[in-house]
């Protein structure tokens, strides 16, 4: 093979040339590699998409396939197990050579000896003899040909593990026409409006169309990045069928469980439990679990519940799996108005049961005790019950703390069995460091697990965001343990879904249209955004390298430039071009130990040295080792003890300083919403990621549900998009040299950055209804006929598309009212604020500290839906509602004064102005309060309402004609007294 070449990532062998003498590509969006014999098996097994991006093929390319198929025999060949094993092997040892001539340029001695190449070369003479020993052994030991047909595995086991399902034609052919057709619409409605001035209220006409040309702006970034929806479906027996043979250990890689709290005064300790509990039942095997609870508060009732909740679950894990419950958390699952008897058949589960809800009330009550005399801090601190005092008295200058409750030895269940490790972990933190709020927590639990067990994949956790689905890391690991869709997959996200939200959802906490939607239009791209919990992370794509099979592309590639860009490359900075050559160089050294088996310590050391693999992670030998294991997993050899110093030491508040956490590893920093900009780095890599959608929702969590809390949880969200929009992160800029960003995912991470910019235009162009009424002037002038048919065809086309798009993705019309009601009330309040808060950070260095949403965990359903709590943010849709009412009362009341022919024009006026009034409504019903009483926050805003409405009445005179004053002049007699 010619050094560089592309080689086939489902055979090995060479992907050859095409008619033009160019490397074959199958797929132009991504260049996967692979050869034609296998993309001619793939079209002939009925897949005609990528099997990295989803992408379909070229339909030319297609068509010269089916052509020459007919002239060649079948792909059995190239199928066979034994040639794909050589294919396997020879493209490790082509990318050995390839990473080890890299290595040998740059470790030399000073007389130009190279120092590793010896060491190389007994390295391959050592792999080659043992592969012949093994060979020699495995003919002798070769079973006869009867056995052999026993001992196969089941059909299922060589299947894949998922398959995309494409939205059908039928359904997405007329979606993609409306949208095209409404693009052309929105060309041909803003020549119309630019070209047709309203000479009377020109100030009012042109602020319009300023709003409606960045609304059309909005609607593309929102819109186009929804063009391939997909739907995923996965295959969890055929999983078990793979990995878990019967007689063997299970083979599926295990996972380690961030769950993060701050305080337990706003996030109740009995919700973190029930989120911990949940896990810990989770149906995969135990020794592949490890939780670990992040308490950045280090609050002493976090820690006493978590022993209750350790001590509690060695009764609550065997339950539930030897009932199959779901969910696996108590509080909910006792809590459902089901028929818990159905499908249950062991006569002694109604008497266990009735017994484990005795146990869990006992255990509510020892919880709520534990809160209750938290409630009020002693002077002196608080003490543990060996009467030394608490270490995180003071939370924000204490020591490190580790405490590893479940997964040792002699910690089992009530039925001996093993649990799966739970540990307490609360970082250090001292005055005068950056801690950066939850990112940093993350990160800490990064190295703390890394260092005590250190699993392949980190499914990431909030406290109110329990197990709802016990299989839900099964459904994960169909995607990332399956050998071809799994290799460049960074993380698999999962739908968000709340319990305890009022049934009409009046403020949108559900979010189905962005689930449900976006994020599967996404899916079909490059996958969905990291939206905070509910994820599953490679671990090797956190620590900041790219994917193993992502191809290096050609200058002269056209796909190089697959993020709108030009073809001109534009310089690097030289800080960026050091941070690309260090990364590479990490990933040269990991490629390197993969390969190498008996490698002596000596040679560890050198290469770790060698690579500086201290100023990117930190100073941590044991940390460092563990992100050289690509599967995971701590030496046996390890001292538990020694493991547990080193875990203290790398969560101590100086460890990161001068390395590249939160910059290019793990969470990164810069952004309340480090979610989306740790997604972002991970795509711009070249990585992408899936979508999840199970039909019984993986995790299901808590939302603030009244009108304020809800209100600050959007101003959270749309300031972390603001940080990023001003930082050097922002999308529009970022990331272009590498050309692994595809434009549709770039216009997706554009829009969740300039969202909350839609406020300025929104606001404005919701008081223009008012003003109109009040001042009798209108932005739109006397239609024609062919403003007309654009005015019905741009109200048509929007309808069509909202119908189309519910159509294929089956959201309800309710869910996409809700959804554009509290579009337009987050953005006359949340997002205006967010701006401004964004700017005042970045001009006068005023940063917002923003408390935690505080969780409901009273037993009274819906109990916060009614409480108003003032906030500075009901200012500004309180006052549109308001002016827009007065608007409508003058616009009528002036109507009736000027006659029949006035009533015509108010028609548009008073449409445009109950447009807005219907968006704010469910505002205006959570102001009210409770529906069965009237609360005085009405009687207040019935007198202002009555104060605004009367001065205005004085100011314009509805009933009284205009009368000339020239003309009273001439008219009167002047009378002399």
């Amino acid at each position: 093979m010619e050094p560089g070449a592309p080689i086939c990532h489902t055979c090995g062998e060479h992907v050859g040339l095409n008619a033009n003498g160019e490397p074959f590509v199958a797929c132009h969006e991504c260049n996967f590699p692979i050869c034609k014999s296998c993309f001619e098996y793939e079209l002939k097994e009925g897949r005609k998409a990528c099997l990295r991006c989803s992408a379909p093929f070229d339909e030319n390319l297609l068509d010269d396939v089916e052509k020459a198929s007919g002239n060649r025999s079948t792909m059995a060949s190239h199928m066979n197990s034994s040639h794909q094993e050589v294919g396997v092997h020879a493209r490790h040892i082509s990318s050995v050579s390839t990473v080890m001539s890299t290595v040998d340029s740059e470790m030399t001695e000073d007389n130009g000896n190279p120092i590793w190449k010896n060491r190389v070369e007994s390295w391959k003479e050592k792999k080659n003899k043992k592969k012949k020993s093994s060979t020699k052994v495995e003919r002798e030991a070769q079973p006869p040909p009867e056995q052999q047909m026993e001992d196969k595995p089941a059909p299922d086991a060589s299947q894949p593990l998922s398959t995309i399902i494409p939205v059908p034609k039928e359904k997405l052919a007329p979606y993609r026409t409306v949208i095209i057709m409404r693009l052309i619409i929105l060309g041909l409605f803003f020549h119309y409006r630019v070209t047709n001035p309203v000479d009377s209220a020109f100030g009012l006409w042109l602020t319009s169309v300023i709003c409606e040309i960045w609304f059309a702006f909005s609607w593309v970034l929102d819109q186009f990045p929804k063009w391939y929806p997909i739907n995923r479906e996965t295959y969890v027996d055929r999983l078990s069928a793979r990995f878990e043979r019967e007689g063997q250990p299970s083979e599926l890689a295990a996972v380690d469980f961030f769950v993060s709290t701050v305080d337990p005064l706003k996030e109740p300790p009995l919700i973190t439990a029930n989120t911990v509990l949940s896990i810990l039942a989770l149906d995969y095997p135990v020794d592949k679990v490890s939780c670990y609870v992040s308490d950045d508060g280090a609050a002493m009732l976090s820690f006493e519940s978590l022993v209750e909740t350790a001590d509690f679950a060695r009764k609550w894990v065997p339950f539930c799996k030897k009932f199959s419950i779901e969910p696996r958390a108590p509080e909910f699952y006792f809590s459902q108005k089901i028929d818990y008897l159905k499908d249950k058949v062991q006569p002694s589960f109604v008497k266990e049961r009735r017994a484990m809800k005795r146990d869990y009330e006992e255990f509510k009550i020892r919880i709520n005790a534990l809160v209750a005399r938290a409630q009020k801090t002693p002077e002196e601190g608080w003490t543990m019950q060996d009467g030394t005092p608490w270490p995180g008295n003071n939370p924000r200058d204490h020591p490190g703390m580790i405490q590893v409750f479940l997964g040792y030895s002699g910690a089992r269940d009530i039925e001996g069995n093993e649990l799966p490790r739970l540990v307490y972990v609360s970082r250090e933190k001292r005055p005068g460091y950056q801690h950066h709020k939850k990112a940093g927590a993350e990160n800490a639990l990064v190295r703390v697990s890394a260092v005590l067990t250190n699993a392949p994949f980190i499914l990431n956790l909030d406290c109110d965001h329990y197990v709802n689905n016990s299989k839900a890391v099964r459904e994960a690991m169909c995607f990332l343990m399956d050998p071809v869709v799994g290799r460049d997959v960074c993380y698999v996200q999962f739908p968000q879904r709340f319990d305890g939200i009022d049934r009409s959802d009046r403020y949108a906490n559900r979010n189905v249209v962005f689930f449900d939607v976006n994020m599967r239009g996404l899916d079909g791209i490059q996958g969905p955004v990291y939206v905070g919990t509910g994820c599953v992370f490679n671990r090797q794509a956190l620590y900041g390298y790219g994917p193993p099979s992502m191809p290096s592309l050609p200058k002269s590639s056209s796909s190089s430039c697959s993020c709108c860009c030009p073809r001109k490359k534009t310089p690097k900075d030289p800080s960026e071009l050091y941070k690309d050559a260090k990364r590479e160089e990490l990933d040269a050294a990991i490629f390197n130990l993969r390969e190498i088996e008996n490698y002596d310590e000596y040679e560890r050391s050198m290469l770790i040295s060698q690579m500086s693999f201290e100023k990117t992670f930190g100073i941590s030998s044991v940390f460092i080792e563990s992100t050289l294991m690509e599967n995971g997993g701590v030496a046996e050899s390890a001292n538990p003890s020694t493991l547990i110093k080193e875990a203290i030491h790398v969560i101590s508040c100086g460890y990161e300083e001068k390395t590249e956490w939160g910059k290019e590893i793990g969470w990164i920093y810069g952004s309340v919403t480090e979610d989306i900009l740790t997604g972002f780095k991970m795509h711009c890599r070249g990585w992408r990621s899936i979508y999840c959608m199970p039909l019984r929702p993986a995790f299901k969590g808590s939302a603030p549900i009244n009108l304020s809390d809800r209100l600050h949880q959007v101003l959270r969200w749309a300031l972390g998009s603001v940080e990023i929009f001003l930082s050097r992160h922002c999308p529009l800029w970022y990331g272009y040299g590498g050309g692994r960003l595809k434009w549709l995912q770039r216009l997706a991470y554009i829009n969740t950055i300039v969202y909350p910019f839609t406020s300025l235009p929104l606001i404005a162009y919701c008081s223009l209804p008012a003003i109109c009424l009040l001042t009798g002037k209108f932005i739109i002038p006397t239609l024609s006929n062919l403003a007309s048919v654009l005015f019905l065809g741009l109200f048509l086309s929007i309808i069509v598309t909202a119908v189309l798009e519910l159509r294929w993705s089956g959201v309800s019309i309710e869910d996409l009212w809700r959804n554009e009601q509290f579009w337009v009330i987050g953005g006359v309040s949340a997002h205006l604020f967010a701006v401004f808060q964004g700017f005042l950070k970045m001009l006068a260095g005023i940063d917002t500290n923003f408390t935690v949403t505080a969780k409901a965990a009273d037993d009274q359903e819906f109990g916060e839906l009614y409480i108003v709590k003032w906030t500075t943010l009901l200012i500004p849709p309180t006052t549109l509602l308001i002016v827009n009412m007065v608007g409508v009362v003058a616009g009528f009341s002036d109507a009736l004064n000027k006659g029949y022919e006035a009533w015509g024009p108010l028609f548009g006026k008073v449409f445009f102005s109950f447009w807005v009034i219907l968006h704010l409504y469910p505002f205006l019903k959570g102001l009210m309060g409770r529906q069965n009483r009237t609360p005085t926050i009405v009687v207040l805003w019935s007198v202002l309402l009555a104060s605004v409405f009367s001065l205005v009445w004085v100011r314009i005179n509805p009933f009284v004609n205009t009368v000339d004053s020239s003309a009273v002049a001439q008219t009167c007699i002047s009378i002399d007294c």
